[in-house]
């Protein structure tokens, strides 16, 4: 394990959100191209991880970081290893690309800075993800794909599409990330750590746990919503209305990979248990299928690939779960072949979309010859999604079948399954490459004609980098495969798959997939038929359930809201001060443990007798005060009397300043009631007032049993001692309050005179509100209470 140097590698990792800040500016000079230079920001991030591959490859892992948080050991700290150097370099590489095609295809958009600038957040976001080695930084970094999705996926905001789908995958999205902090925290709490980095090392001790499960269920909900998976699929391919290049990332190298990333990232901790490898299986193995059945079922390019996106997802989630030397083997492969076909379709799509104005497969036809470089991007991407060679989509699909084969029913159910879903994913890959341009020409909104560089650059270069990479397989390997496996088994791992399939069961299901694929594509119609007839009677769906659980989430809300939030100013603060007593008295009812009574000490001063005088008589002035400003200004007695008390034991400038506030207090509270037209007397019946009297003895008593437990308590002289000893030495005051409250709590001092500004602020409004007399009658005095407050009599009554 080495160290990187934190300084560059921390500057790297920021570009994303330099470039983000800079976008809007650069895109008022240069317009769309102003995508050629916001692309360098991801080539660079590229090429500084790129320098790692080699010491990656040779079995090192590289760190680094600096202490965020030193008291609570949390550090922003990064961990690059075959897992994470593999998703820097599909996030940057993929990035660059969807910035140029960014460009294209948004030309002239007057919005496009603003669309740059959520791009590179959102890139930035996923880059600190997947490097993230502190628990609270990936937690961070895990929401903030959640939020520049939204901002992404709602980037068309005056449709209500737009804004529906960015909500969904919010709550969706944003509920998941709820739940892995919860599983952070109780892996934190079982291990003691709070990097991924030495917690790697400590599977036995988390396995071996009673919280074992439910720090994994709690991290399954965080993954399993992030990537999409059965029953928490519906938001991805409702995320569609965002612009083609927000799809084409989101489901290549981003977000939805994200959760994937995490069940890799914890294999070696969570794995190898019987939960793990039942749970991973099943949920993964449903969405592979329920992701294809209804990729058949659409019309729309970007939704055909929407559903097979979840489809994949289960996938690899699937072979995740399995665990075994070949199935990660088979996941990393097929993640990275999925990468790059799936950017690439995207992109088609959304080329097709731009230049013949729509993606519906049923109203496209022979474009190959008005778009023929985007005919050869497509077909490169067909291919490998299709596992067909020589490209590596091929080298996954077999590496698969070889995995998951074997003679038990566990084993033949999922390859009956992984044969069906891989089947369908051919269908629908040569769907949209092959039905847009073949056959007669059909016409189009738009004269369809090839789109500019900026459009078609992306596709083709992935497919050549699908074909590439398989060429070349040994050295994929070596840079890209094997480092990966061994960071998700925790232990070293070899991939060889190469262009020559296994022999074997694995060929025979390559082959009986292959065949499947070609005869389901020759139906496609009546699959599509077949489907839409099907959920028709099916009806209710998870999407549906969506609406459905916001609906009642709103209603359940409201209903409370009239209970809690009646209206009523007097139901508040009985609530509050119940509260209150509540606070005071259970604990030490809970527990028995209630203070000594106070023995009266026998060498009471005059002076003293005088203070508790002034006490008792300004509590009796208060209790049989005729009128409310009467009171008001009683109760001011007390504060008096709290102030002479200050001054009788030696604190002069705690004295002066309670006689300043209860002064100003009386002076603004009798100033306040001047300006409303209250009742004379108190008109409250006899069991309001037993309530609010019972209410007021028990907060009363509550703070008189709370002080005296305190006071009877040992004293601490630890701060006293600690203000003595520094007060002159740190801060160079000789009276120590002074001291304590201008330095050693200059901001919290600074907090309430900022609160003491507003709220007088708030009092002058008041004081200063003229409002015009309303005639009433003069024997209704609810109007005149309504008429003082400034409401008329229909505002009091809708009032209480």
């Amino acid at each position: 394990m080495s160290a990187s140097a934190p300084g560059t590698t921390f500057i790297v990792l920021m570009l994303p959100f330099l470039a983000a800040v800079i976008a809007p500016w650069l895109t008022r000079r240069l317009g769309h191209n102003a995508a050629w230079l916001l692309a360098l920001a991801p080539v660079a991030i590229f090429l500084h991880f790129l320098g790692f591959s080699a010491e990656i490859a040779d079995g090192g892992v590289v760190t680094g970081g600096f202490q965020w948080v030193p008291s609570y050991n949390v550090s922003f700290s990064w961990l690059i290893d075959g897992l994470s150097l593999t998703f820097v370099l599909l996030i940057s590489g993929i990035g660059a690309l969807i910035m140029l095609y960014s460009g294209g295809y948004l030309k002239g958009h007057e919005q496009l800075g603003r669309f740059f600038s959520f791009m590179l957040l959102f890139m930035g976001a996923m880059l600190g993800v997947v490097i993230s080695d502190s628990f609270l930084m990936l937690f961070v970094y895990w929401e903030l794909t959640s939020i520049t999705s939204f901002l992404l996926i709602g980037f068309d905001h005056t449709r209500e599409a737009s804004r529906r789908a960015a909500f969904q995958a919010l709550v969706v999205t944003g509920g998941g990330g709820l739940a892995l902090l919860a599983g952070l925290l109780v892996i934190w709490n079982i291990t003691g750590v709070s990097q991924i980095s030495l917690l790697l090392i400590l599977g036995d001790e988390l396995r071996n746990s009673p919280f074992y499960l439910l720090a994994l269920l709690l991290v399954l909900g965080g993954a399993f919503s992030k990537s999409a998976q059965f029953p928490l699929h519906f938001w991805l391919p409702n995320a569609m209305e965002a612009p083609t290049p927000v799809s084409a990332y989101l489901h290549s190298a981003t977000m939805v990979k994200a959760g994937v990333y995490l069940l890799m990232r914890l294999n070696p901790v969570l794995g190898d248990t019987v939960w793990w490898e039942t749970i991973l299986p099943v949920f993964g193995g449903t969405t592979l299928i329920v992701g294809t059945l209804l990729a058949v079922r659409q019309t729309d390019l970007k939704l055909m690939l929407a559903y097979t996106t979840v489809s994949s997802l289960g996938l690899l989630v699937m072979l995740t779960g399995f665990g075994t030397e070949h199935a990660i083997a088979a996941a990393v492969l097929y993640l990275v072949a999925h990468s790059l076909f799936k950017g690439g379709l995207f992109m088609v799509a959304g080329l097709i979309d731009h230049e013949a104005g729509t993606r519906d497969v049923t109203r496209l036809g022979g474009l190959r010859k008005a778009m023929p470089i985007t005919f050869v991007a497509a077909m490169a991407a067909a291919i490998s999604m299709a596992g067909l060679p020589p490209f590596i989509g091929f080298l996954a699909k077999e590496e698969i079948y070889y995995a998951l084969w074997a003679t038990n029913p566990w084993s033949l159910a999922f390859v009956a399954v992984a044969v069906i879903g891989n089947g369908l994913m051919f269908v629908i890959g040569f769907a949209v490459a092959i039905k847009p341009f073949f056959g007669p020409v059909v016409k189009t909104p738009k004269a369809a004609h090839e789109g500019p560089a900026l459009l078609w650059l992306g596709p083709l270069t992935l497919g050549i980098a699908a074909l590439v990479s398989a060429l070349i397989s040994p050295v994929t390997h070596r840079f890209i495969s094997s480092p990966m496996a061994t960071a998700i088994a925790g232990e070293a791992e070899s991939v060889t798959i190469s262009l020559v399939p296994h022999m074997g069961p694995a060929l025979i299901l390559s082959l009986v997939t292959i065949a499947f694929g070609i005869i389901a594509y020759r139906m496609l119609d009546r699959l599509r038929a077949a489907m839409a007839s099907l959920l028709a009677a099916i009806g209710w769906g998870p999407d549906r359930g969506f609406d459905q659980f916001i609906t009642g989430a709103v209603r359940l809300s409201v209903w409370l809201t009239r209970i809690v939030q009646p209206g009523r100013l007097d139901i508040y603060m009985t609530v509050t001060f119940l509260m209150i007593a509540a606070a005071l008295i259970g604990p030490m009812a809970w527990y028995g443990e209630w203070p000594s009574m106070p023995v009266w000490p026998q060498d009471v001063q005059f002076h003293e007798w005088v203070a508790a005088a002034i006490v008792l008589i300004g509590l009796g002035a208060v209790i049989y005060a005729s009128d409310r400003l009467t009171a008001i200004v009683s109760l001011g007695i007390q504060g008096f009397a709290v102030a002479l008390l200050f001054m009788l034991f030696g604190a002069p400038d705690l004295s002066f300043t309670q006689f300043m506030v209860e002064t100003l207090a009386v002076v603004i509270l009798a100033l306040v009631m001047t300006r409303l037209k209250l009742h004379a007397s108190d008109h409250r019946p006899t069991l309001q007032k037993a309530v609010d009297m019972s209410v007021a003895i028990a907060c009363g008593g509550g703070f008189m049993l709370y002080l005296m437990a305190v006071t009877q308590q040992p004293f601490n002289t630890a701060l006293s001692d600690f203000f003595s000893a520094y007060s002159k030495v740190v801060a160079h005051g000789a009276n120590v309050v002074n001291v304590i409250i201008v330095d050693f709590r200059g901001t919290d001092t600074l907090g309430e005179i900022a609160v003491v500004m507003v709220t007088g602020l708030a009092i002058l409004s008041l004081i200063r509100i003229r409002t015009p007399r309303v005639a009433v009658a003069d024997n209704d005095p609810d109007q005149s209470a309504g008429q003082g407050t400034g409401q008329t009599a229909g505002q009091s009554r809708e009032a209480r």
